[in-house]
């Protein structure tokens, strides 16, 4: 079956994996830097991770820096990330306000795809995907395990589940703590990306899981993250070594 989407220009499919940069400026000017930067690398999509921004709670000062950054980044997807602490974000937004924030950037059309942690509750992603696709943008509903690597089925059920919940993507990224759990994610991935309906973005963290994110290709991963300048994950890779290292796999 194989999943498939299209955000604005860029489509998204299993067997070829575009490249994301995040940005992670702490205030207007160095949000706005970090775009320009890295939009020159061009990538297919920039994520803001608006859990670094200083002043993400202004909602005056994070609309007219979101229109600044959607001039800069032009046709380039826009996917907005507030990654809470417990998965292993900057900042730390209780569960009302983390949809209010949402909420309002839905609303207000300020992004083209929105990231949304899947340890929230049913009714509360229910209600923000419901919303987010009322304003056509898109949902990445996304899981990180930093203890470990799930046992392969408990990733397939995962993966069948944030699908289920009406997601457009669906996202997991976990730690290895040996080889074999890199292998563990990559296999149920592959078996998950002929099967589902939507794409999936799988990441084996750190330095030993890099090998995931060069070979996404081969296991139906439609997005591997790399750096301009700061990283904002452990064992992501610059994106000239990343788009050198994918085309050996990208097909």
């Amino acid at each position: 079956m194989s999943g498939k989407l299209t955000v604005g220009q860029t489509t998204f499919e299993t067997g070829t994996t575009k490249i994301a940069v995040p940005i992670t400026g702490r205030s207007s000017d160095e949000i706005l830097q970090q775009a320009k930067t890295a939009v020159e690398a061009n990538p297919d999509v920039i994520e803001w991770r608006i859990d670094y921004d200083q002043e993400v709670s202004d909602s005056d000062s994070y609309f007219k820096t979101a229109h600044k950054l959607k001039t800069i980044l032009d046709d380039t997807v826009l996917l907005t990330t507030f990654r809470t602490t417990g998965e292993g974000g900057q900042a730390s937004l209780d569960e009302s306000a983390y949809v209010k924030l949402y909420k309002w950037i839905i609303e207000n059309g300020l992004t083209d795809m929105l990231d949304i942690e899947g340890h929230f509750s049913e009714a509360l992603i229910s209600d923000l995907i419901y919303l987010a696709h009322q304003h056509n943008i898109k949902v990445i509903l996304s899981a990180h395990e930093f203890q470990g690597t799930p046992p392969e089925l408990e990733i397939v059920n995962l993966l069948d589940q944030m699908q289920n919940q009406n997601a457009d993507m669906a996202k997991i990224a976990a730690m290895p703590r040996k080889f074999k759990d890199v292998l563990t994610l990559m296999r149920a991935t592959a078996s998950e990306s002929e099967k589902l309906e939507i794409p999936i973005i799988a990441i084996s963290m750190g330095e030993l899981g890099q090998i995931s994110r060069m070979a996404a290709p081969l296991f139906g991963s439609v997005m591997s993250f790399a750096t301009v300048g700061n990283a904002s994950a452990p064992g992501q890779i610059e994106i000239g070594e990343l788009r050198k290292d994918m085309k050996l796999f990208n097909h």
